[in-house]
């Protein structure tokens, strides 16, 4: 008992990766508590919906069932929303963001897109997905410049609703390290009604917002058709848009998972979600969906905007030692090729597609240290760092790292 009490009096002092690490090294020592829960049965999985919603999710592993549809839907989309530019003969700009997990990271993806702003020349998006903490900054991007200065408060307000005591930690109790979630007030905050109803009306335009989490029952990724929910009417929607942001950013083991109510089979059940990163770092959409029909039948240019909240590289660390420092150490390794994999993929999808890719890192030369979980002081320095370079006009990579070619 004695060690579990040092361990956690500790927790403050350390950065997320590394809480992790401390988080495996104390279920080591101690069992931890379960959390009621009537899971859809497996033969169910595949049909389960949220009460009064359908069509507002899919699994992201696979093609969507109404696939055989995509091509045609999209078409008829693009053709109604550049109406103008098809009949002057231009071509349509297609532009996509995808935003990356990446923690407290994530602040220089803000810095970035607001930099952007600032320059003058941050496109409209038609198709936005986020992820992890790329989720929590997905609206914001969709909705665009006009959001920046909310995007930046709730930034600013994570640090300080993270603010733990570690007498509140209920390890020996509770079904993760801590009951409460230091991201749900700033989303109930920030993610209002009326972010809803403008996500709805880009929604009909065509425009689409995307959002991942993490099925912890099947263990597998969950796309939310974000724009298809605010535009259902359901009375609910908002309340489900903020569970679905919490979720995907909510670390496993760390935050409670978000349970959403669903039926199947005529018979009410619910699924555990959490951190859409544990399935995949940044996504843009399924393999199986192919644009190229789209694009054969109209005169499109794609381009695609990844911005990755982490370093390319890896920090060298010679003091590895311990079960502490052996586990975070080994998770992040994890994480940063995970995320490379995914980098990979998607980059293929664009080839394929005839896309152009673009990607946004972290520099190298930023060398500050995160102390917390959310590092107030941190995440400023990496949000200048961001900032300034989306002001002066990100040198954006054409291949992910590893790839031959110019960047590569």
């Amino acid at each position: 008992m004695q060690i579990i009490r040092t361990k956690l009096s500790e927790i403050q002092s350390r950065g997320w990766l590394k809480l992790i690490g401390m988080l495996v090294t104390v279920l080591a020592l101690t069992a931890c508590g379960t959390l009621p829960h009537k899971a859809v049965p497996e033969k169910l999985a595949d049909v389960a919906e949220l009460p009064g919603l359908s069509g507002i999710r899919y699994w992201g592993d696979e093609a969507p069932s109404d696939l055989k549809d995509f091509s045609t839907v999209v078409t008829a989309q693009l053709r109604t929303r550049f109406a103008d530019d098809l009949q002057s003969g231009k071509t349509i700009q297609l532009e996509s963001l995808a935003l990356s997990g990446g923690g407290e990271d994530g602040a220089f993806g803000v810095g970035l897109l607001l930099g952007w702003t600032e320059r003058g020349d941050r496109p409209e998006f038609q198709f936005v997905t986020g992820i992890s903490v790329g989720a929590l900054i997905a609206p914001f991007a969709f909705l665009g410049p006009h959001y920046d200065g909310k995007l930046k408060e709730l930034l600013l307000a994570i640090p300080q609703d993270a603010e733990m005591d570690p007498e509140a930690l209920s390890v020996l109790f509770g079904i993760s390290l801590l009951d409460g979630n230091p991201l749900a007030q700033p989303i109930q905050r920030f993610i209002t009604r009326q972010m809803l109803e403008e996500i709805a009306i880009e929604h009909r335009k065509g425009r689409r917002l995307m959002i991942s989490t993490t099925n912890l029952d099947a263990g597998r990724p969950v796309v939310w058709d974000i724009g298809a929910l605010a535009n259902s009417g359901h009375p609910k929607s908002l309340e489900i848009l903020q569970k679905i942001i919490l979720a995907s950013a909510s670390i496993p083991g760390i935050f409670r998972p978000v349970l959403f109510d669903v039926e199947a089979g005529g018979r009410r059940y619910d699924e555990l979600h959490v951190d859409g990163g544990v399935t995949a770092q940044v996504f843009l959409y399924p393999a199986q969906v192919q644009l190229d029909e789209v694009f054969a039948e109209l005169p499109i240019e794609g381009r695609l905007y990844v911005i990755r909240n982490r370093k390319q590289k890896s920090n060298y660390q010679d003091k590895i030692a311990g079960l502490f420092s052996i586990t975070a150490r080994s998770l992040d390794t994890l994480i940063r090729n995970q995320g490379n994999g995914d980098l990979y993929q998607i980059y293929l999808i664009t080839q394929r597609d005839k896309i152009d890719f673009n990607l946004a890192f972290i520099p190298e030369s930023f060398e500050a240290q995160s102390n917390d979980l959310f590092d107030g002081a941190y995440m400023e320095a990496l949000f200048e760092v961001g900032y300034d370079l989306g002001k002066a006009g990100y040198p954006w990579s054409k291949t992910p790292p590893g790839i031959n070619g110019p960047d590569g």
